[in-house]
């Protein structure tokens, strides 16, 4: 049974052609990874799941329903989620004040809040439950310009988990982190409830191979293989594609 399937698309900016016939599936819980050279058409990939760019041809389908002309904002009401290569925070507001307008983002009162969110037991709840969830109590406080970069990606990740998602898509989890924080970034992923599944797109293949259950390798906007972590790696075309020639699959 799949949670998300992507079937047969593709998709061209006039007379580049960016996807071709793409097709994959994430089952429910899964750790299902994207790999590819750049300009292999992760983010576009991405981007046409997630509805911000129109399909030419094929379907996207989250729980057998087919999701492919639906408004990218109203995705997260039916369970997908998405965080993105740069952070899209509220910097002036704290740690706390993100998390709880993301969970008021999902209410039914959404549109008709007259009062402080402080006021929404509900929301001051479920906020601090996700704080100490996440050993982040502490920095509640703290204005989001004034977190580390990682701290800012695992804020990111908390607004998404707020939205209670059956998905949730990671395009370039560790970009632009030092090898400390990426360790941290990986073993976070690592630590997401299987409640939830996850498609990612990861540069970095210690990272990769840490996280999957699966992964895709793209190459030129169609998929080469799609298997296991031990297939892709022993697979002698995504090392002459992907790690350059006879290199190991390792790092």
């Amino acid at each position: 049974m799949s949670l998300l399937k992507v079937d047969n698309i593709s998709k061209s900016f006039k007379d580049l052609q960016v996807l071709s016939n793409v097709s994959l599936e994430v089952k429910p819980g899964e750790r299902h990874v994207i790999i590819g050279p750049n300009g292999a058409g992760k983010t576009t990939l991405f981007n046409c799941i997630t509805g911000v760019l129109p399909l030419n041809s094929g379907a996207v389908h989250l729980d057998d329903v087919e999701i492919s002309k639906i408004p990218s904002h109203k995705l997260v009401h039916l369970g997908l989620s998405r965080t993105f290569q740069k952070n899209n925070l509220f910097g002036n507001l704290t740690v706390e004040d993100n998390i709880k307008l993301a969970i008021a983002a999902r209410k039914p009162y959404r549109y008709q809040i007259l009062k402080s969110l402080t006021n929404y037991q509900d929301i001051s709840k479920e906020t601090r439950e996700l704080l100490e969830e996440w050993e982040i109590s502490h920095r509640r406080n703290v204005a989001v310009n004034e977190l580390s970069y990682g701290e800012q990606r695992l804020l990111e990740v908390l607004l998404a988990l707020a939205s209670k998602p059956k998905i949730l898509l990671f395009d370039e989890p560790t970009s632009g982190m030092s090898p400390v924080e990426t360790m941290q970034t990986a073993k976070m992923i690592q630590r997401l409830p299987r409640s939830v599944a996850i498609l990612v797109i990861e540069h970095d293949m210690e990272v990769v191979f840490s996280i999957a259950d699966r992964l895709t390798m793209l190459h030129h906007g169609e998929v080469i293989l799609s298997g296991s972590p031990d297939q892709i790696r022993n697979n002698q075309l995504v090392k002459e594609i992907y790690f350059g020639g006879g290199a190991k699959a390792h790092a």
